[in-house]
């Protein structure tokens, strides 16, 4: 073990990078060549990969891998590869960039929260929001704050890396989050140092302590478990808002969601917040649906798999909710709520507010190579309801309002103050 840590430590250094392999490390790179190979050829949601031969890009990329003498010539050569393809979300990740999102970004799942939620915006880890009650607010930590420091190690060299990995990518504001939300956790009861810059621009350094995470633990199927929550109220005076983290634990989530709704018969309008929603079970979407379109039959979209097509069919439920529906996004929502977003502009159900989604909503994968690089290889397609390809594109809000600095340290909300300005002015 302490062996293939060291061959993996080297590997994500600049001069193995820059410099020339070792016989080990050319193996390792072959073997992740013939994987990444096999793992498309066995589970592409179209088993004729849009009719590329696939063993003759094998063949012909083979003995570039096999001559690769730097890093660098080896994803190029397994890039090559995944480049016949013609889509998205198949791609290389570098050593160095995936410890920051792959396997450091999930071991801190179910592990101690600060309360604060972090975004990359210009370059820079911000807070956006700070959750009432939370260590983070106890400790006097506002949105707006830039994140400079987590315990001693500047944030700068984690957004450096992973903004290399995904510059071309819309995964890139996801991902970024991830990292600086993970260095951001720890054990329950465990302390955090963070230095931040205050909207002055004064260093202020906090020990903020880690609290369990929010919700209440939720399990299916082979998913790990998470800790799922739903928040509602009314705001503004005549708004409904509906807020959760995961499309899971529907035993609780669809009976809160009726009673939202219930509760909301007279209200002007509704506001769906699924900014950061990474998704979840793909069936709850229609589910939701259904308490805002009456019609029989209408779909949100239909996802491409590689045994039979499925047809993202919205079930129509009482009570039915006939007023103006906004929905909030950025690009941390991906996959259900990226459905659920793109299926209710394309039906005119609901207006979009906020930033560009995460571009993921298939269901993919991340592992890691046997060379300590990560692979990222999607496992069906899906197209809205107007055809549209979410994959690698994304749901485009039809009011951009995306957060900036000046709005947070003013405490403003962009895209929930646009959506409550035209539920009122339409």
């Amino acid at each position: 073990m302490a062996r293939r840590a060291c061959l993996l430590a080297l590997l994500s250094t600049s001069a193995i990078c820059a410099g020339e392999l070792t016989p080990a490390q050319k193996q390792l790179n072959i073997d992740s060549f013939e994987h990444v190979w096999e793992k498309v050829r066995d589970t592409h949601w179209d088993p004729k990969l849009g009719g590329v031969d696939w063993q003759a890009v094998h063949d012909e990329l083979r003995p570039a891998i096999e001559k690769a003498e730097t890093m660098v010539e080896a994803r190029k050569a397994m890039r090559d590869m995944l480049g016949r393809l013609h889509q998205t979300h198949f791609g290389i990740i570098p050593a160095d960039a995936y410890q920051e999102v792959g396997e450091k970004s999930t071991s801190s799942a179910g592990e101690g929260e600060t309360g604060i939620e972090v975004r990359v915006i210009d370059g820079h880890a911000l807070v956006t929001a700070v959750r009432k009650d939370s260590p983070a607010a106890k400790a006097g930590v506002r949105a707006g704050w830039r994140i400079a420091r987590i315990e001693g190690k500047a944030v700068d060299g984690t957004i450096e890396s992973v903004g290399r990995a995904y510059k071309d990518s819309t995964l890139l504001d996801m991902m970024l989050s991830r990292a600086i939300a993970a260095r951001l956790s720890g054990g329950i009861g465990s302390r955090i140092r963070v230095e931040f810059l205050d909207g002055s621009g004064t260093l202020a350094q906090r020990e903020i302590g880690a609290d369990p995470p929010r919700g209440e633990m939720a399990r299916f199927g082979l998913l790990p478990p998470q800790h799922v929550w739903v928040e509602s109220r009314k705001i503004d005076g005549s708004i409904g808002y509906l807020a959760f983290n995961m499309f899971l634990d529907p035993a609780r989530l669809m009976p809160a969601f009726e009673d939202a709704i219930t509760n909301c018969r007279d209200c002007a309008g509704m506001i769906i917040d699924l900014r950061g929603n990474p998704g979840g079970i793909g069936i709850m979407a229609m589910g939701l649906a259904g308490w805002f379109i009456e019609e029989q039959g209408r779909r949100l979209g239909t996802m491409l798999t590689r045994s039979t097509p499925l047809n993202f069919v919205v079930n129509p439920r009482l009570p039915l909710f006939r007023g103006p529906v906004a929905i909030l996004v950025d690009g941390l929502s991906a996959s259900t709520s990226e459905i659920f977003a793109g299926g209710m502009q394309d039906l005119k159900r609901a207006r979009i507010f906020g930033s560009r989604t995460a571009g993921a909503a298939l269901p993919s994968f991340i592992e890691r190579l046997p060379n300590g690089d990560g692979f990222q290889c999607a496992t069906a397609n899906y197209l809205s309801q107007s055809g549209k390809p979410l994959e690698g594109a994304g749901v485009i809000p039809d009011v951009m309002a995306p957060p900036t600095r000046a709005l947070l340290l003013a405490g403003k909300d962009a895209a929930l103050e646009a959506a409550i300005h035209w539920i009122h002015y339409p």
